[in-house]
């Protein structure tokens, strides 16, 4: 079973050059993911995949008797302690209790406390020690309800990282300061202050931020029906940006699963300029979750999920907006992009500069993941003015084509980076970046003839091509591929520097076979573990 995970750790080494990038690193042993579905053995009970939201394709539903354990074996490469993550969805009011018992003794009681609905899944952190070599953890419910609907059990022993991104973005600090913020609450009123106190709501804090000032979002879920919108004449400036971002330590999430699918329904659109965006989720809006349409903004930290299109889109704010309208120097940072999915399966990309953009915008340690069709998608029109020239760098594209849950749609491109289209040449800087196990290609040119920096790249297990240039002449330098689909295919300036796929493994590939993992560190650049090598991009 294939899983991805967090890597902890920074390598030392600087990025330089593929052979720097992609050198020996820290070994990392990867953290070990249970389905029910396949993992716990279940004395009494039965695997459903009838609720929503269920990660891979079952869960387990044990029968509500005092003996209808689950139980895993998990093992470890040295004594110590170790975490559990068991994520479960209790649709009673009534918590059921277990015994968590480890290699046959008792360490604790559990509460499986009710969470609203049978698909409103939840993970509990536990902490137990583990002997080296192979243990077994149970759940052993201590009433006849049995237990909670268990979907899976990650384990985390003392020398892995936690097997999951935290949902909050922001690490946590001291509260921040009063002077000069408004604050914004799930339960907040349009008329309140803005206090700490006396929170506002979201739409009101955007019309009333000040220039330097910043909106506080405490964390809970923002349940909207209607799109927020930061106007085109809400600016801040160079020196004194507006800022939007998550409370110290807090995750707030704009849930937009009221809405329908349409192109009108985005979550969070941004027509202002000079803002900053931090720390937020914005899911299942019926269209974008943020659409980026104004000049000079940092989108940093965010998570853009489970939308009805493209996670985020940089395009033109207004419909017949003039080339210079269109959105221009703008920096997404340190932002993840995944299970992005429309009904007609082909339209829903992870992070899409596309169609209507403007020069000098760039995606830096950015993560693109399990969306319906391409990771990053930069497609232009031949009938439009062309788009101006995106930079990626230092970013991740993986599993692209397949949703998490494993859903599928044949529509979808199904590539990592997707760098044009209608033959319209745009000179696209990727550097740095890998792409890896996508439905199609990692990297195509998909009809960009232009002159691309193509350098420093690492492709591995793509579908069909890992790279695919076919016109063009675009440069290649310092570039890795390692088991295609097929032998990639490169027209333009490519020199001995690289090592692309002709059928077999080069030297560098024997290190870039394994798991995939990641994680951000505190800084903001993105770590990656490959085969047990640990990268900083």
């Amino acid at each position: 079973m294939r899983f991805k995970v967090l890597a902890a750790g920074i390598a030392a080494a600087a990025v330089a050059g593929a052979a720097g990038i992609w050198a020996a690193g820290s070994a990392v042993a990867a953290p070990q993911r249970y389905e029910a579905e396949t993992s716990p053995a279940i004395r009494t009970g039965t695997i459903h995949s009838n609720h929503s939201g269920l990660s891979g394709s079952g869960f387990c539903n044990g029968t509500n008797a005092t003996n209808a354990f689950a139980q895993v074996t998990a093992t470890a490469s040295a004594s110590g302690a170790a975490t559990l993550g068991v994520r479960f969805a209790n649709g009673t009011t009534t918590s059921r209790a277990a015994s968590l018992i480890v290699n046959g003794a008792t360490v604790q009681s559990v509460s499986f406390e009710g969470t609203g609905a049978w698909n409103t899944w939840v993970t509990k952190t536990l902490t137990v020690n583990l002997n080296a070599g192979s243990n077994t953890i149970r759940f052993n419910p201590t009433s006849s309800g049995g237990l909670a609907n268990i979907d899976y059990v990650d384990v985390t022993t003392s020398d892995t990282p936690p097997s999951s991104p935290p949902p909050t973005t922001p690490p946590p600090t001291t509260p921040p300061p009063a002077g000069n913020a408004l604050y914004v609450a799930p339960n907040g009123t349009d008329s309140a202050a803005g206090t700490q106190a006396n929170p506002t709501t979201l739409t009101s804090a955007i019309t009333r931020v000040a220039a330097g000032g910043t909106i506080y979002m405490r964390g809970g879920t923002y349940n909207l029906s209607q799109t927020v919108t930061i106007a085109q004449n809400n600016n801040g400036t160079a020196s004194a940006r507006k800022k939007l971002s998550a409370y110290p330590g807090e995750t707030p999430i704009l849930n937009f699963s009221a809405q329908s699918e349409n192109s009108a329904n985005r979550g969070l659109a941004i027509g202002g300029s000079w803002w900053h965006i931090y720390g937020i989720i914005v899911e299942r809006a019926g269209d974008n979750g943020i659409l980026l349409g104004g000049h000079n903004n940092i989108i940093e930290r965010t998570i853009t999920r489970h939308n009805r299109d493209s996670g985020l889109q940089i395009s033109r704010f207004v419909a017949e907006a003039p080339r210079d309208q269109w959105p221009s120097n703008n920096l997404v940072l340190s932002a993840v992009s995944h299970d992005n999915v429309d009904s007609d399966g082909e339209d829903a990309d992870g992070f899409a500069p596309k169609l209507t953009v403007g020069s000098g915008n760039v995606f830096r340690y950015t993560v693109s993941h399990n969306n319906i069709d391409d990771g990053y998608d930069l497609y232009t029109y031949a009938d439009e003015d062309p788009i101006g020239a995106v930079t990626i760098e230092d970013s991740l594209a993986y599993d692209n084509g397949t949703l998490s849950n494993g859903g599928q749609a044949g529509a979808g491109d199904r590539n990592g980076y997707k760098l044009g289209g209608e033959d319209v040449p745009i000179n696209h800087t990727v550097r740095r970046n890998i792409a890896y196990e996508n439905g199609q290609h990692g990297f195509t040119y998909n009809r960009n003839p232009g002159t691309m920096t193509v350098s420093n790249n690492l492709s591995i297990g793509n579908t069909e091509r890992n790279f695919n240039f076919d016109a063009g002449s675009s440069v290649f330098r310092n570039n890795t591929s390692c088991n295609s689909g097929d032998n990639d295919r490169i027209v333009g300036n490519s020199d001995s520097s690289n090592q692309f796929w002709s059928g077999s493994n080069g030297s560098r590939c024997a290190n870039y076979t394994g798991a995939l993992a990641w994680s951000f560190a505190s800084d903001g650049r993105l770590v990656v573990t490959i085969g047990g090598r640990v990268v900083t991009l």
